[in-house]
């Protein structure tokens, strides 16, 4: 069978990633043109014009194949071995790439733009919906602790940060740390982070993750607080079991040994060790459980088994083709999906009579109102997301991080 081999340029120029499509009479210009979408949103040039190229894919059918032209690029077809190949580099297409005095023509990067490049693929790499939900979580649990609006002070703000850099390079070290042991997965289900796409090496992935974690243990111990260097160590733990492949580990191929990790991280380790880190370390109070402890580690629980079975609904595909048994690959993202929305919706439910309970009247106003708004909002969308659409569910899932985000500014009415 012939192949179409369509490469992606990335930042580097010398740089692609070919992926390779069935030539046959089956192929739409539909598909044609998801094909086209790699070339035409990929990053690392300026589109000028279109140029339309048509080519025979069987006897009767053809499509037309609309290709960019970059300012500093070039796209071409060409028939090499059999397969129709589709080329994107980021040479000029009037230059010849053997040619003396090539460099003369080429659009050279600014340093400015070459660090705005880097800072953007470490935006990417750290995955900032995490960590957002890891900052909100902290600041909301250490508000939490407080007992009076007078301890809204200094020494509150300095324990905070103290709490939050060194949890911030930590979430760092694991996303990164799986991006590293998930490289191949990636190319299939997340072809835009950074190693996946070629933009940073697996050295470099490897000294930021090893940076981050020493950075955020040396700053723990150098604060001295034992709740906040416990839940580093345990959340270091547990992120590297979760992703490292050797023996006895890389927990996310079972799906309960991965739900447990993130349930173990996001609903006790972040509660409690945050909790207490503001309670003991930072007031010099006794450890000890309280009611809004209590009620944000198992409301969080719920929220953390709905993130660990929604965070694979728009995998399934790379995940069946490396063995990651997940439940979306074992049940069907189907049912996953609907299972999420109704323990979220039964969270919801439960929240609301415990603010029933709330002694005050607008910590009551806020548990019942705002849950009861959040349970229409997850019930409206959750009945308009087409469910055989991979760019819906990942929308969807979204959707999830922002309701766990709006429930961490909820809590600190807890009382």
């Amino acid at each position: 069978m012939e192949c179409i081999s369509v490469c992606r340029p990335w930042s580097c120029s010398k740089r692609s990633v070919a992926l390779d499509f069935p030539r046959s009479s089956e192929v739409s210009p539909h598909t044609a043109s998801l094909f086209v979408q790699h070339i035409t949103t990929a990053k690392g040039g300026i589109v000028k014009h279109r140029i339309a190229h048509r080519h025979n894919l069987g006897r009767k059918e053809s499509f037309g194949l609309s290709l960019p032209c970059w300012s500093y690029g070039r796209v071409g077809l060409s028939k090499k071995n059999g397969h129709l190949r589709v080329c994107a580099t980021a040479s000029p297409m009037d230059v010849d790439d053997n040619a003396p005095g090539k460099s003369a023509g080429v659009q050279t990067k600014t340093m400015t733009d070459s660090v705005l490049d880097w800072l953007d693929a470490l935006h990417r790499f750290s995955r900032p919906h995490t960590v957002i939900g890891s900052a909100l979580g902290i600041v909301s649990v250490s508000l939490l602790a407080l007992q009076s609006p007078t301890e809204l002070s200094a020494k509150f703000f300095v324990g905070l940060v103290q709490a939050l850099i060194p949890s911030l390079f930590m979430n760092i070290y694991i996303v990164g740390l799986n991006q590293i042991y998930d490289v191949d997965i990636d190319k299939v289900n997340k072809p835009y982070l950074p190693l996946a796409s070629g933009e940073y090496t697996m050295g470099m992935g490897v000294a930021i993750v090893t940076i981050s974690a020493l950075l955020s243990l040396a700053m723990g111990a150098a604060v001295g607080s034992r709740p906040l260097l416990w839940a580093l160590l345990v959340s270091l733990v547990l992120g590297t079991a979760y992703s490292v492949d050797v023996p006895l580990l890389r927990w996310k191929r079972s799906a309960l040994a991965a739900a447990t990790c993130i349930l173990a991280v996001r609903a006790i380790v972040v509660q409690m060790g945050f909790y207490f880190h503001m309670q003991s370390f930072v007031f010099g109070r006794a450890a000890m459980m309280t009611k809004p402890l209590l009620f944000a580690t198992a409301f969080m629980s719920f929220f953390s088994v709905v993130i660990a079975l929604a965070k694979d609904m728009p995998d399934v595909e790379g995940d069946k083709i490396y063995g990651i048994r997940s439940f979306s690959v074992r049940a069907g993202h189907k049912k996953i999906f609907w299972l999420c929305v109704w323990l979220i919706q039964a969270a919801y439910a439960v929240a609301m009579g415990v603010g029933v309970t709330n002694p005050f009247i607008w910590g009551k106003a806020s548990m019942i109102l705002g849950h009861a708004g959040l349970a229409a909002i997850l019930w409206k969308r959750a009945n308009s997301v087409d469910l055989k659409s991979k760019t819906a569910i990942t929308s969807f899932y979204m959707f999830i991080w922002q309701l766990f985000y709006a429930e961490y500014l909820i809590l600190p009415f807890v009382r």
